[in-house]
């Protein structure tokens, strides 16, 4: 399915809430069972089992359901990959993004951040993307159109941000990646007089606490990370209400053919949330370890405990679920 080809299907109002509680189920599974890889060392070993507990969790849900972001292409995965069916082939018509482990070395050395994180759509509503970075700018809902734009500097960025919020620069928090690629822009940042939050890993996490920033305490994302974590942000974005901005970085041949592949013919497009995810959407996230969007999995004796943020497009409604499960 090319971007030209994508028609957003809307999920019937009869099917939103039990695809909802479902995705949440899917979600809790897969962190439980990369929660018990914790600390060993064993990324592989973390996500091929948080995956093939989602896989079991997705082929028991009453949809009509296929992986439109995934693990890879059928070549590259042997399960969760592009196309794949997924569910009892009844039901609901759902395009589902997951990724079943990100922040894979987080959970081997049982640091913070490591998480599950699924998204949803009616069928044709979340854009497929190759595995590849992309450059992306998220901000919170409530101010100007142009406040930002992935096509200004970070100084300008952040001055214009500050001036919408009616703040001094040295009060916008920013949040990147701690990657070598990102030491100009850090530095920049650092020069414009605001304030850097530096992340290991995770960037699906960062775009959702920039445009949560009440609660998060971010008030913009700025940096590069891989496009299908992009979409799968862009899903949260889209529930939240914020701004999101984002561009592949097609600087190679190589680059440029995978997008070919996808259907993707201008890769200097600026695409917003909504273009990477559209029409009614779902987004659900459950901690593996701790963090600061959710807690990580607990266990006792004869319970498990996790924690999950869910949101809902159509109602706006963000969740946080503590749900205690027999072991």
């Amino acid at each position: 399915m090319t971007e030209a080809m994508r028609k957003d299907q809307p999920l019937q109002a009869q099917d939103r809430w039990n695809v909802t509680l479902q995705l949440v189920r899917a979600s809790e599974e897969a962190a439980v069972a990369a929660a018990h890889w914790r600390g060993k060392g064993e990324e592989r070993a973390a996500d091929e089992a948080a995956a093939e507990s989602m896989q079991d969790a997705l082929n028991s849900m009453q949809i009509d359901g296929r992986i439109i972001i995934g693990e890879g292409t059928h070549g590259e995965a042997p399960m969760l990959y592009a196309d794949q069916k997924v569910g009892s082939g009844e039901g609901a018509q759902i395009d589902i993004a997951v990724d079943p482990l990100e922040g894979t070395t987080l959970c081997a050395k049982a640091q913070n951040d490591s998480l599950v994180a699924i998204a949803a759509s009616g069928r044709g509503g979340l854009m497929r993307v190759p595995q590849l970075y992309m450059h992306k700018i998220a901000i919170g809902p409530g101010y100007p159109e142009g406040t930002v734009d992935l096509d200004n500097s970070a100084t300008d960025n952040v001055r214009s941000l500050a001036r919408a919020k009616g703040v001094p620069v040295s009060e916008i928090n920013v949040c990147v990646l701690d990657r070598p690629r990102h030491g100009e822009l850090i530095a920049e940042l650092r020069e414009a007089g605001a304030a850097v939050r530096l992340i290991r890993d995770g960037d699906i996490a960062a775009v959702i606490h920039a445009a949560n920033a009440a609660e998060s305490g971010v008030d913009i994302y700025l940096g590069s990370g891989g496009a299908p974590e992009g979409v799968l942000a862009a899903a949260a974005v889209k529930c939240l209400g914020g701004f999101m901005q984002a561009r592949f970085i097609a600087d190679r041949p190589d680059l440029a053919d995978k997008l070919a592949e996808a259907g993707i013919k201008d890769w200097n497009k600026v695409y917003s949330a909504n273009d990477l995810a559209s029409g009614d959407v779902i987004f659900a996230a459950t901690g593996v370890t701790d963090g600061t969007l959710v807690q990580g999995v607990k266990f006792a004796a004869s319970t498990v405990t996790t924690s999950t943020i869910v949101m809902e497009s159509w109602s706006g409604a963000v969740r946080w679920i503590s749900a205690r499960h027999a072991r």
